[in-house]
């Protein structure tokens, strides 16, 4: 078996904000599942020992059962597909079943990225098959996924809807150019949050009045995740995060370090800001549109703003493992997610940006209101402010990270 190293300190400490209240925590992972699902400490993200993602190389191809054994098992978060109103069904993947013959064995095995990752390390390093065809996985793992060599190249002929019907923010990704390995499960964007009462009606509405606002000092929370705050920050100095350089982002950082300095900035967190920012201590924050949704809903005081200057925005994925017994049934449970009335169930349960195109009218009858919340169906003034911070070598991924947890004190 083939033995990597353990991630270096900074990673480790950035995964375990992660997992406790950062994207691998995020709305449906906290508000929505029963409380007590653990994170991993530190020694089991040392056991897990992510790879650098600095290899590369090709999936091997397994052998398909497909045709002989019409079954296919998905691995997914908790709480993050389509539920019947009494909790005993799930109704897409039951049409699926009653469609094409083909059952679905369905696990709510990803309680975070790095937890799942150690799972099924073993395997994969050894060659071997993991039991799952399917698998969700947020983008930066995802990526590491592929250079490794890891999932399987998806065959197009078996996609059909999923290439007419993919938005087009999502088509090309600088770690899977052209979807060749993935296709989006659901979008996660980043945006500013804030309580009309804190700001005695004020609107928020840039990254410039978080760190600079007299009226807001002290009453202010960035993100946790690194990508999130200095993405945002970069952005609004003018600077891209899909060019992020060395000194681009030591001058964001350096930026949201006179911040903290000058006790503008309350404290970084994950989606805990949502308890906060409903009491009214936080009074503006960089937050998780997924949050927003059912936090609107019970605090209609909470205002939400894509600034100006642009917003970082990520995706959950899904892949198929290398030496996976089902690829096909695999691509056709994709294919079939990708069909617009079968999407808008989906979306109209989970509540986060839709990847599918079409699906406005029907989740209009679901939900008039759901055809026009831009945190699902984001319009084209929101496309063009959309941004990814770029893949990150293993060093700057390091480097990086130690700065950020030096600024935020983790």
């Amino acid at each position: 078996m083939e033995q990597y190293e353990p991630l270096p300190p900074p990673l480790r400490a950035a995964l375990r904000r992660s997992m406790s209240g950062g994207r691998a925590a995020m709305g449906r992972r906290t508000l929505l599942r029963a409380a007590g699902l653990g994170a991993v400490g530190a020694a089991g993200l040392t056991a897990c020992g992510i790879p650098a993602a600095g290899r590369t190389g090709d999936s091997v191809a397994s052998t398909d059962h497909s045709d002989r054994e019409k079954t296919v098992d998905f691995s997914n978060w908790t709480e993050y597909v389509d539920v019947s109103d009494d909790g005993k069904h799930r109704p897409t993947l039951e049409a699926f079943t009653r469609r094409t013959g083909i059952k679905v064995k369905y696990t709510e095995d990803i309680n975070d990225n790095v937890e799942f990752f150690g799972k099924i390390k073993p395997q994969l390093s050894a060659g071997q098959d993991t039991g799952r065809d399917l698998m969700v996985l947020t983008d930066w793992l995802a990526a590491r996924m592929i250079r490794l060599g890891w999932v399987q190249r998806l065959d197009p002929a078996h996609l059909p809807h999923a290439f007419a019907n993919l938005e087009q923010r999502f088509r090309s990704p600088d770690w899977d150019p052209g979807r060749a390995y993935s296709y989006p499960w659901q979008g996660i964007a980043t945006c500013i949050a804030y309580n009309k009462k804190s700001t005695n009606g004020r609107a928020v509405t840039s990254i410039s009045q978080l760190l600079d606002d007299p009226a807001l000092k002290g009453r202010v929370a960035m993100l946790s995740e690194m990508r999130d705050t200095i993405g945002m920050t970069l952005l609004d100095m003018g600077h891209k995060p899909e060019t992020v350089t060395d000194d681009t982002y030591d001058a964001a950082l350096a930026r949201v370090q006179k911040a903290v300095d000058s006790q503008q900035i309350r404290k970084f967190t994950g989606n805990d800001y949502t308890d906060g920012l409903s009491k009214g201590d936080i009074a503006a924050c960089v937050a998780w549109a997924g949050d927003l949704v059912q936090l609107r809903v019970d605090d209609p005081d909470i205002e939400y703003v894509f600034p100006d200057a642009g917003f970082l925005f990520s995706t959950d994925n899904m892949l198929i493992p290398a030496k996976a017994r089902h690829k096909t049934n695999a691509e056709r449970l994709i294919d079939y997610y990708y069909e617009p009335q079968v999407a808008a169930q989906v979306s109209a349960y989970i509540a986060y940006v839709c990847p599918v195109s079409g699906v406005k009218p029907y989740l209009a009858k679901i939900d008039p209101a759901l055809a026009t919340n831009p945190l699902i169906l984001p319009d084209a003034a929101m496309d063009a402010k959309s941004h990814s911070f770029r893949s990150l070598s293993e060093d700057e991924d390091t480097r990086y990270e130690e700065k950020f947890s030096k600024l935020i004190g983790a």
